[in-house]
């Protein structure tokens, strides 16, 4: 059986178009991972992604998940909590088109709803146009969180390819 969603791709052109989010989260912190850690990057996928269909990654192998998060065009960061893992988001960087691609971003279902995604997404954002970058985007799906397109339209993000997938 199959079910029909709709998927909306994203972008952002400069730094200046982000509306970023302005409330202030004084426990929460976005750091870099390094060294890489591909326990983070499975976990995070399998948690936050159990909730939206995230399926594709999880028959990879760890070899596969070294390979991935090892490469140089990949950036992982997490959101922490004081010390507690609350969320994250991958950036994959796209040298050929001068433009980065926000792979996965996501929370842990107990810290949805506290306006957590809008400042998460900002920092993915603002880390992003960091590297110089003429674009960012992003594709997201009805599978997805009630609140994710919204997020990113509210950001500033506009959507620039709309399609119907069956799956």
């Amino acid at each position: 059986m199959s079910k029909k969603i709709q998927r909306n791709y994203l972008e952002i052109h400069s730094i200046n178009d982000l509306n970023a989010s302005q409330k202030i989260f004084k426990d929460y912190s976005v750091e870099l991972v390094k060294p890489d850690d591909f326990h983070l990057n499975k976990f995070f996928y399998k948690n936050v992604g159990k909730r939206h269909h995230w399926v594709d990654r999880l028959i990879w192998t760890d070899k596969q998940w070294i390979d991935y998060v090892s490469d140089k065009k990949v950036k992982t960061y997490i959101l922490k909590n004081k010390k507690d893992l609350a969320g994250y988001f991958e950036l994959i960087l796209h040298d050929e088109k001068n433009e980065i691609e926000i792979a996965y971003l996501g929370l842990l279902q107990e810290y949805h709803n506290q306006k957590l995604g809008s400042f998460l997404l900002t920092v993915a954002i603002e880390n992003s146009f960091l590297e110089k970058v003429q674009r960012v985007w992003v594709h997201t799906c009805s599978l997805d969180h009630k609140n994710a397109l919204k997020n990113y339209i509210s950001r500033g993000m506009k959507i620039f390819k709309t399609e119907t997938v069956a799956i």
